[in-house]
């Protein structure tokens, strides 16, 4: 007979105010804990150094982590100038140093061959899997790790401010898969000196802002949320962007057993808005929920039928 998975079936997001020193699979455990829920999980790692928004995924709401994930993210950070280090933050050994401190002037000049479509290395202490193990638990061992070269997307990196001829504070919106650490680590080599992230902090996962972010509060020997299940977020808080459509009981029923059904008169009519033509149509992917706000399914549309693909067991 199956063990009863321990936990409530608990459903919705979290948004963590991730404080440093703690691992996100740290944050996460503490969160299913403090809502008792069976499942948990985050979209997108922080590295323990670093602070800011960690949206955890409770229950059903796990099944929508992939399009957090995919969305566009933005960090506030600190480059130290002068020291370059094996984890390319301030958490790793000293590797190199140099005399040389990049300008203001010099820095803005270099900034546009960060922004677009870079090329970047990752960081040898990544999450990357490498013949199935992590990057950090090889480097940790003292195994050589080599890490291929991968594309990402940088929109906009900003200079805030050059506090000291040590550091300067950036803002950087990008794509999953951009490493702050390596995008410095690269910058500081572009300006003929060597540097490494020494402070960073998320500020925003696609519709995941600072704003919504809950701290997690230490009291008695364990962490809280103070009034958690007010933070507790719907499922669909991820789906920005995704057009939503209401079904009907039946309907509800038909998806939920993973059957398709049939595109209704008014949902075309709705699908349609600010689509160029039918053909658009196919493949696109829909979130579809009862008349009250229920959570049903995702679902894609072939030939005039809408086929779920993930559904949401509530």
């Amino acid at each position: 007979m199956a063990r009863r998975k321990k936990g409530q079936p608990v459903h919705g997001w979290v948004i963590v105010d991730k404080p440093q020193g703690m691992t996100s699979t740290q944050v996460v455990g503490a969160v299913r804990r403090i809502f008792d829920a069976k499942k948990a999980g985050h979209a997108g790692t922080l590295d323990p150094m670093a602070t800011g928004v960690l949206a955890v995924a409770l229950g059903e709401a796990t099944k929508t982590v992939s399009y957090a994930m995919d969305s566009e993210k933005t960090y506030r950070f600190t480059a130290h100038w002068g020291e370059a280090r094996d984890s390319d933050d301030a958490e790793g050994k000293v590797t190199g140093t140099s005399d040389v401190r990049p300008t203001k002037e010099s820095i803005e000049a270099v900034l546009p061959r960060f922004v677009g479509e870079i090329v970047q290395v990752p960081p040898i202490y990544s999450a990357i899997k490498v013949q199935g193990e992590r990057a950090y638990d090889l480097a940790r061992e003292g195994e050589a790790v080599e890490l291929s070269p991968r594309t990402v997307e940088v929109y906009e990196a900003r200079l805030l401010e050059v506090p000291d001829p040590d550091h300067a504070v950036f803002e950087m919106r990008c794509g999953k898969g951009t490493y702050v650490r390596a995008w410095v680590r690269d910058l500081a080599l572009a300006l003929g000196t060597v540097g490494h992230v020494s402070a960073l902090r998320r500020t925003r996962v696609g519709g995941f802002s600072e704003e919504m972010a809950v701290p997690l509060v230490m009291e008695g020997g364990s962490m809280h949320i103070p009034a958690a299940f007010e933070h507790l977020r719907p499922i669909s808080t991820a789906l920005d962007g995704i057009p939503a459509l209401a079904v009907t009981g039946p309907d509800a029923v038909r998806l939920r057993s993973g059957n398709p059904i049939l595109i209704r008169a008014n949902q075309f009519a709705k699908i349609t808005e600010g689509q160029s033509g039918d053909d658009d149509l196919q493949g696109l992917t829909v979130f579809l929920q009862t008349s009250e706000g229920e959570p049903v399914a995702l679902a894609e549309i072939a030939l005039g039928e809408l086929r779920p693909f993930r559904v949401f067991n509530l």
